[in-house]
């Protein structure tokens, strides 16, 4: 009788796949949480990886998501981080929230922060889901959608 195939397990192989056909050589850890797999990629291609302004690994990141989801036949969040470039992002996310808490509530009005990701978007709705001070919304579509912070 066969080992039924965990998340982490069909998320680790066809990773593997997938940078392999990529030409992307280098090593990787594979984590499964709630939100769903996250996978740290240790390589010297690191920017060929990430893209400008990320977008090569955001692609990369739904390009897996789509191929281990539809092997289980469910959704399944995949994430990728390399070169600490989340890490990195998600701190200077945080600096410009942070900024525009202070003028949303200096100025008494809606401050927007266009030109965000969805993952982006995500982490500033987080930083303030429990704020006293502020709310946070996303408005528009596509790329255009962005965040506003507004004083409640």
């Amino acid at each position: 009788m066969a080992a039924k195939k965990t998340t982490k397990s069909i998320a680790q192989k066809t990773a593997k796949e997938l940078f392999k056909k990529l030409g992307i050589e280098g090593d990787f850890s594979c984590e499964e949480s709630e939100d769903g797999v996250q996978l740290v990629l240790d390589t010297k291609d690191t920017g060929v990886v990430i893209g400008y302004h990320g977008e090569v690994l955001e692609s990369l990141q739904l390009v897996l998501s789509i191929m281990v989801s539809k092997q289980l036949d469910s959704f399944v969040r995949i994430a990728i981080e390399v070169g600490d470039y989340k890490k990195n992002r998600s701190d200077y996310l945080e600096q410009i929230a942070r900024s525009a808490k202070e003028r949303a509530l200096l100025q008494r009005q809606d401050i927007m922060l266009p030109n965000l990701k969805s993952w982006e978007r995500r982490i500033v709705h987080l930083l303030f889901e429990d704020d006293p001070e502020v709310t946070t919304e996303s408005v528009g579509e596509g790329r255009e959608r962005m965040l506003v912070v507004k004083p409640k």
